[in-house]
């Protein structure tokens, strides 16, 4: 693995160390004797599985988890800090930007900015000053936006660039950046990554938290490995030996032989009846009623497949998969839904539930999870009325079969009333697969299910989701991460502005193939081999 930053050497000692870091919570240890030394002027890397104790290292260091509810010293420039909250560790320079940023969406992006920091004059914000220094420090973000825009109205990506933007307000020395590409798309991606190493070349060392090796790669000159809350090795990123299988070896203690289980393709009849078909689904935007988000949409997945939809950020996915899903998106303006052939209605969520269709969201913080309630809980809100007796849910059963989740699914939890907001991210989404196989789906509809989730617990993830191909459920399958697609589907649908524009066969699927037909908004014919027959929605 080599670093594509450039610049020279960063000058020799740590500008940071943290020693014999121990932080415990109520029946977790969640960092035992962690040790960590970043080098002044640098890009760090900090790996390890979800639950590892990433996040809790850097909230440590930020003072999110103030001194004296840790055990271990933390040195910023050779000093001993004391941080105790995150306001003191902002004043010597240490910002932290988490992976759900921080912004108001209804305030402007100036004042978003400076928020709790604003410019005054005897104790009155000074407007013009903060829409003035507001325009300098987007410009050195590379964000072209007015600074009286609504964060609401600009996309994920500008909204990273805005957080990077209030840090540099701070005078930030020590940037900490939490998964800060998880939610963006290949394009915004390169551009924060492109800051990052500006940003470096102004004198300011980053931390950043990344499940994206290919990203640490191109970024980092050095990265920490984290496994079970204890620190493994430190790794200089421009030697040879560095290698992602390396990597990966030191975050989940051994050699990951392969990214994806060994998967039996389907071998079905390719012109069986299909377990679930879409036929012409069109979908108009929820505001703009003139635009169509889906358009003339028509796919099939047949029982024991597992068929992929590709798009580039913006090509109706998760609208399609939303819309389909109880209309749970848009404005519905023709098309229609069959399951095994016959036709099924699916205008609310109870009802495409009912029909043994279920989706598992992109967004499991906000529409996927409870974060405030119990694991076994989570796991059973989907099937009260199947848990209850005379409508009053038996909890002994709800904890029950939550137990039984906990262990086929590996989820990684104290105990079953364990709040599902402290879960690590590749658990939480254990819980939410969870919750909709339990409902007994004959087809299931997956958005980014691997998303913020590290190698190992995606390798488990894809090990579940295998399985219940092999017992006959349809999958349809979105993902933003191509090698995902291509290492998981017997087919792939490809979208772009809100059309299909191609369908792959597992034997014919590359990336430049896919990319290719993602990329234009035309129909292109079928990518087929030797036995798969034409679906519809095929051909242009």
């Amino acid at each position: 693995m080599t670093s594509a930053a450039p610049g020279s050497p960063a000058p020799p000692g740590p500008v940071l160390e943290m020693r014999s870091i121990v932080k415990t919570f109520p029946g977790v240890k969640a960092l035992s004797e962690v040790t960590l030394s970043v080098r002044r002027g640098e890009v760090h890397a900090l790996c390890g599985e979800n639950g590892a104790g990433k996040s809790t290292l850097m909230k440590v260091l930020s003072g999110v988890h103030p001194h004296g509810s840790y055990e271990g010293e933390i040195l910023f420039d050779g000093e001993p800090c004391h941080f105790k909250d995150i306001r003191a560790s902002e004043q010597r320079g240490i910002v932290i930007i988490h992976q759900e940023l921080a912004l108001v969406p209804h305030l402007s992006i100036a004042e978003n900015v400076f928020l709790g920091n604003e410019p005054a004059r005897r104790g009155i914000i000074d407007w013009r000053a903060s829409l003035r220094r507001a325009s300098a420090l987007l410009k050195r973000v590379g964000l072209d936006d007015h600074p009286e825009t609504r964060v609401a109205d600009i996309g994920v990506g500008k909204q990273q660039l805005v957080e990077i933007a209030k840090a540099l307000a701070k005078d930030v020395r020590l940037l900490i950046l939490d998964e800060p590409t998880a939610a963006l798309n290949d394009e915004d991606s390169a551009k924060l990554l492109r800051l990052m190493r500006e940003l470096k070349d102004q004198g300011i060392t980053s931390i950043i938290i990344s499940h994206k090796l290919n990203e640490i790669a191109r970024i980092a000159d050095s990265v920490t490995i984290l496994r079970d809350g204890r620190s493994i090795e430190t790794l200089d990123v421009n030697d040879p030996g560095t290698t992602e299988e390396r990597i990966i070896r030191g975050m989940v203690g051994r050699d990951l032989d392969s990214r994806f289980p060994d998967r039996t393709p389907y071998t079905g009849e390719t012109d069986a009846r299909p377990a679930l078909e879409v036929r012409d689904w069109t979908v108009r935007h929820p505001l703009d009623r003139g635009r169509r988000v889906v358009d003339g949409v028509s796919l099939q997945v047949r029982r024991g497949e597992i068929v992929g939809i590709a798009g580039l950020m913006g090509a109706g996915r998760t609208e399609l998969a939303m819309s389909v899903f109880g209309r749970s998106y848009g404005h519905y303006e023709r098309g229609s839904v069959l399951k095994d052939g016959r036709e099924v209605r699916t205008r609310t969520v109870p009802e495409a539930v009912a029909n043994g269709i279920a989706y598992v969201t992109e967004d499991r913080k906000h529409y996927g999870l409870d974060l405030g309630d119990s694991v076994a809980r989570n796991v059973s809100l989907a099937s009260l009325g199947d848990l209850a007796r005379r409508g009053v849910v038996d909890g002994h059963e709800e904890r029950k079969v939550a137990e039984r989740y906990r262990r086929t699914m590996n989820i990684k939890t104290p105990n079953v009333l364990e709040p599902v907001g402290r879960l690590s991210g590749g658990n939480q989404q254990k819980v939410v697969l969870s919750k909709w196989i339990l409902t007994g789906p004959d087809v299931l509809i997956l958005d980014e299910p691997t998303r913020g989730v590290d190698v190992g617990a995606k390798f488990e993830i894809y090990t579940v989701i295998d399985r219940l191909a092999a017992e006959g459920k349809a999958i349809l399958f979105i993902s933003s991460e191509l090698p995902e697609l291509l290492g998981m589907c017997d087919r792939v649908y490809t979208m772009a502005a809100g059309r299909l524009t191609g369908e792959v066969a597992r034997e014919a699927a590359t990336q430049e193939v896919l990319m290719r037909h993602m990329t234009q908004d035309t129909p292109v014919p079928p990518v087929a081999t030797a036995g798969t027959a034409p679906t519809e929605g095929q051909h242009a």
